[in-house]
């Protein structure tokens, strides 16, 4: 069974546009945005596990240039 999450993402000043552009290039996000409000970027991902999931978003996200900080958000269905 699949995991989905919504990624919150803070950026540094200016540097949400390039961000979202390279998370959108990234095997496994299904979108990216920019957005106002506390976060600059919100993205949606799909992994095969909460494991995998993890090493999207540590290994690959978490390493662009220009992200100060990221919460993730699993989606449960109740």
């Amino acid at each position: 069974m699949a995991v989905s999450a919504y990624i919150l993402i803070q950026t540094e000043i200016g540097a949400a546009q390039g961000v979202t552009a390279s998370i959108r290039s990234i095997d496994g996000v299904d979108e990216a945005n920019d957005v106002t409000g506390p976060y600059d970027v919100i993205a949606k991902a799909t992994a095969r596990s909460v494991d995998e999931l993890g090493r999207l978003v540590v290994g690959q996200i978490q390493t662009i240039g220009g992200i100060t900080r990221t919460v993730t958000c699993p989606v449960v269905n109740l």
